[in-house]
């Protein structure tokens, strides 16, 4: 698959911490071998639709718009889910 960043979520990886930065091109590599990724998770609520990836305290959000996954939010656990 593809993966692509939309513009929010763009901006939010260049603000992560440098060891973050870098532990997200590593779940991007897992995001390109969908769907035999492991760790997502189904969102329920206003996300339903979209899927989730922990990366420490971190949450990446993305939904599969096939051929193309696209990572809408990059954001810390206590404001990742914000609507």
């Amino acid at each position: 698959m593809i993966v692509f960043l939309a513009p929010d979520a763009q901006r939010e990886a260049e603000e992560l911490p440098a060891t973050m930065r870098a532990r997200l091109g590593d779940v991007i590599s897992r995001l390109e071998q969908w769907p035999a990724v492991s760790g997502h998770k189904p969102m329920t609520g206003e996300w339903r639709g979209h899927y989730r990836i922990r990366m420490g305290d971190w949450r990446v959000i993305f939904r599969v718009v096939s051929p193309k996954v696209i990572v809408v939010r990059i954001a810390h656990r206590s404001k990742a889910y914000d609507g």
